[in-house]
């Protein structure tokens, strides 16, 4: 245990859509820490707050939170106002990460490539955008709500399901880029190998994603194309302002042009999940992970 610090909160669950996959990624991450040699607290949040919850001995807080306050910048900010260091990115990065429309122009000035979109406002049901299309809500996580739609008698169904995510009822079309899924993990500024998605029929779904078996995951030999989705991928990742972890999904189109699609500030620790099994073929195990992680918490100071 070559870390500062000795006794950790581990934070799970919460009140997003994803708190079950939370659940299981803080149950996993108490395991790696305890194993390592630290003194654990496993902690589930039942409300959007850490008020009384938190052991007064905490030197630091692991976040396991996937989504809504976990992942939106809130737990940050409390943290911060706490004093209280903390893994993953903080507060404006996080708050930016989780707002995909947003994203959209941090990758545009940042020359990297996204694809084309559209944002429809509340009674907005018309695209310019050909079909197939993808339907995401602008800030939401883990596949929660988001559609892929290749027939027009999908289009309306899947509008009125993305838009419901969503307090403003504002919902990001994205153009469906035909070709490959690749996901790159960042861990402390470096990128880990690249993953290739092959899910069935070619969609990345929620139950693609956390059903055991469903989706194949393989690792491309080394080209010139995973080395520059890496490098757009820690480019994607200082773009946002991350720290520690995060994960960054592509499109790779069939002529090979990359498209970024979204940064995630606080991947899973599930068994199905991308970053520990990206970390695992460069070599690192799931406990020294887990430390990789907890060595770079901090908080960020609070103005006045």
């Amino acid at each position: 245990m070559a870390n500062q610090f000795k006794n950790v909160a581990v934070l799970m669950g919460g009140t997003s859509s994803e708190r079950k996959v939370s659940l299981i990624s803080g149950g996993a991450v108490v395991m790696g820490l305890n194993d390592a040699g630290y003194h654990v607290t496993p902690v589930t949040l039942d409300a959007d707050s850490i008020e009384n919850v938190l052991p007064a001995n905490a030197d630091v807080v692991f976040i396991a939170l996937h989504g809504g306050y976990g992942e939106n910048g809130g737990i940050q900010a409390d943290l911060d106002k706490k004093g209280i260091p903390y893994t993953g990115s903080g507060a404006a990065a996080s708050r930016l990460a989780m707002d995909k429309i947003a994203c959209k122009g941090v990758f545009v000035d940042a020359k990297l490539a996204t694809p084309e979109y559209e944002v429809l406002g509340l009674g907005q049901v018309m695209t310019s955008l050909p079909l197939p299309l993808v339907v995401k809500p602008p800030c939401d996580g883990s596949s929660v709500g988001v559609f892929k739609v290749a027939q027009n008698k999908d289009w309306g169904v899947a509008l009125r399901k993305a838009r419901r995510m969503d307090r403003q009822g504002l919902v990001l079309v994205e153009k469906y880029v035909e070709g490959r899924e690749w996901t790159v993990s960042v861990l402390n500024g470096e990128a880990l190998p690249v993953i290739e998605i092959q899910a069935p029929d070619g969609w990345y779904g929620y139950q693609a994603k956390y059903t055991a078996g469903m989706t194949q995951y393989v690792f491309p030999d080394e080209s010139d194309l995973t080395k520059k989705a890496q490098k757009a991928a820690v480019e994607a990742y200082k773009a946002i302002g991350c720290r520690g972890a995060a994960r960054v999904d592509f499109r790779v189109a069939e002529d090979g042009g990359l498209f970024v699609l979204e940064v995630n500030t606080i991947p899973g620790f599930t068994p199905t999940s991308l970053l520990p099994k990206a970390a695992l073929n460069a070599g690192i195990s799931f406990t020294e992970l887990c430390e990789k992680i907890l060595s770079k918490a901090v908080f960020d100071k609070v103005v006045a």
